[in-house]
């Protein structure tokens, strides 16, 4: 087992469902392998003010189910500067932490990559985040599970926009990707779909909508992302409210509540084997990588790779959007 004796697990930046699950794989797992565990409470601010909690078999009992993070989150600006950092390897050296599991997104990422340039307590990253767009994973904690809440919401959407004749723009989470509008789309039959990843003629909705040989629908849904250009939902359907007045047009924001819920099985499942991957990475004297998961199998990707390279929505999908919308 080397040097590591005792580990710190820590949840950063937005919840996403699963993360309660990863954090009970990393304790148990530490467990197995003789470790101690102390749960980082806040996020990077509980690494700042030793925010620290020893964490047994039972801590993490009855959690896998639960959305959220027993852990809590935020976002901390202090843990950017090199004050900030020191701080916390103060306090984790003080606490006897020689590892760290965080479970985050790009941004928990790249604060952890900043401490292992500059410190020698390893941290080992497991992806968390609803949108799902971080390089070298396949899948992220929380993804599956908003996907189906974005689907059951706009099914039911779907019902009062068909009674109504209306058309209907729908809000969906993805600041800067569009994984979650795309597939929440295809699931649910959207006429179109609007995200960051696709610009210009291809996101001309009126062509879309209305040429070729579109059917005439009495209803029309659109799954908008909230990171496109045009500004999200309401800008779109202000925009076509002043083209078309005579449509009938709606706009639904989903919010947070895409963040919310019990975790589906996969999101269970898979976070399961990222947490436990982690531990095992820090027992294998690993340091500055992510643990991810590619056609199935575990993988370690480095954080520089995981932070600076861009994962692309598959573009066969989107061919297969306008298909599957006439």
């Amino acid at each position: 087992m080397g040097k590591i004796k005792k580990i710190g697990v820590l949840t950063s930046g937005g919840d996403a469902p699963g993360m309660n699950a990863a954090i009970r794989a990393v304790v148990r797992t530490a467990i197995y392998h003789g470790l101690e565990v102390m749960g980082i409470r806040q996020g990077y601010a509980g690494l700042i003010n030793a925010d620290f909690i020893p964490l047994v078999s039972s801590s993490v009992s009855d959690i896998i189910q639960r959305g959220g993070t027993i852990l809590k989150t935020a976002r901390c600006e202090e843990f950017r500067t090199p004050e900030g950092r020191q701080k916390a390897y103060e306090n984790l050296k003080a606490a006897q932490i020689d590892g760290v599991v965080v479970i985050g997104g790009d941004g928990s990422f790249t604060g952890a990559r900043l401490f292992n340039e500059e410190y020698d307590i390893p941290f080992v990253g497991v992806p968390g985040t609803i949108d799902n767009d971080i390089y070298g994973t396949d899948y992220t904690i929380g993804y599956d599970t908003a996907l189906n809440t974005v689907v059951q919401a706009v099914d039911k959407i779907r019902d009062t926009a068909s009674a109504h004749d209306r058309m209907f723009f729908i809000e969906v989470m993805g600041a800067e990707a569009g994984f979650i509008a795309l597939f929440s789309g295809i699931a649910t039959g959207a006429e179109a779909i609007i995200i960051p990843e696709v610009k210009g003629e291809e996101r001309d909705l009126k062509k879309i909508l209305f040429d070729g040989n579109k059917r005439k629908k009495s209803s029309n849904l659109i799954i908008v992302a909230e990171g496109d250009e045009e500004g999200g939902a309401f800008a779109w359907a202000e925009k076509f409210k002043n083209e078309y007045p005579d449509i009938n047009i709606r706009v639904t924001v989903l919010g947070h509540l895409q963040r919310g819920g019990s975790p589906t099985a996969i999101d269970r499942v898979n976070a399961s084997r990222l947490g436990s991957a982690a531990v095992e990475a820090l027992l294998d004297d690993q340091k500055s990588v992510m643990v991810g998961l590619q056609n199935d199998e575990i993988v370690l990707v480095p954080f520089s790779k995981a932070i600076k390279l861009h994962k692309d929505v598959n573009r066969d999908l989107l061919t297969l959007v306008r298909i599957l919308s006439i």
